[in-house]
């Protein structure tokens, strides 16, 4: 047996027992993506925060917030904030960050919160994981339900087209020490990628798994949702979003 599906099956009694729920809660996914850019991130919530004109003090849900980076920062910029992930590991890492104004849970993205917020942000392509496509609906019915009467929700999600035309087939990434074999695809209008490396003598695989969801994709989602799609972003600077130059789909809605 590999030690990946040790992991696994550590998890196959979890409400959402998908390929997300054990990749995103090992060690592994926090080292192979240590080197994302802290400073690019903020620069983003800088400028996503003043687009929006949010007051000092407005509530921000952080949904799929991984350790808490974007969380942090929001916070220190004097935002009240509560950071939601599905990985038990990532919530216990971001907790050690707590205080009056910053608080994380563990929450399943599908379900509505009973509070309501002044914005929510789904940041780093941390939607489309779904085994079953109803259920991004459902992410976005859930959304919208958890909003204010006059908040806003942003979705900062890959922009297909450009990210198919660069994807890079096969790599290796060395980060401590661990080789990660790196291999991407797209089948079944999802994009692929599979990861394995060897670490202390046993060897792991895990498949990233994301569907390759277009902005008329999110359009029609939307519209069956009751959901007004305000504005479109190519990239952190909010720029003008292009079909097939913009690095970002960045979508702001109510």
């Amino acid at each position: 047996m590999l030690a990946s599906e040790n992991l696994n099956s550590k998890v196959n009694n979890h409400k959402s027992a998908n390929w997300f729920a054990s990749w995103f809660d090992t060690p592994y996914y926090h080292i192979l993506y240590k080197d994302r850019n802290y400073r690019e991130a903020q620069v983003f919530m800088d400028n996503l925060t003043h687009y929006l004109n949010l007051p000092e003090g407005s509530k921000i849900l952080d949904l799929a917030c991984g350790k808490g980076r974007h969380s942090i920062y929001l916070n220190q910029l004097g935002f009240n904030v509560l950071g939601a992930d599905l990985s038990e590991n990532s919530i216990a890492e971001a907790s050690k960050n707590k205080n009056k104004s910053l608080d994380f849970k563990v929450h399943d993205m599908r379900e509505p919160f009973e509070e309501k917020f002044d914005a929510i942000f789904n940041l780093f392509t941390s939607f489309g994981y779904f085994e079953n496509d109803a259920d991004n609906l459902t992410t976005l019915i859930a959304i919208k339900e958890s909003l204010s009467e006059y908040g806003f929700a942003v979705i900062d999600f890959m922009n297909v087209a450009n990210v198919i035309a660069n994807l890079v087939p096969e790599e290796v990434k060395t980060v401590d020490n661990i080789d990660f074999h790196i291999k991407r695809y797209v089948k079944d209008n999802h994009i692929f990628k599979e990861i394995d490396f060897e670490d202390q003598g046993n060897k792991y695989h895990f498949t990233e798994k994301v569907k390759a969801l277009t902005l008329q994709d999110f359009e029609s989602m939307m519209e069956e949702a009751g959901i007004f799609l305000l504005d479109i972003f190519g990239d952190y600077k909010l720029k003008k979003y292009h079909k097939t130059e913009s690095e970002r789909l960045i979508m702001i809605f109510k």
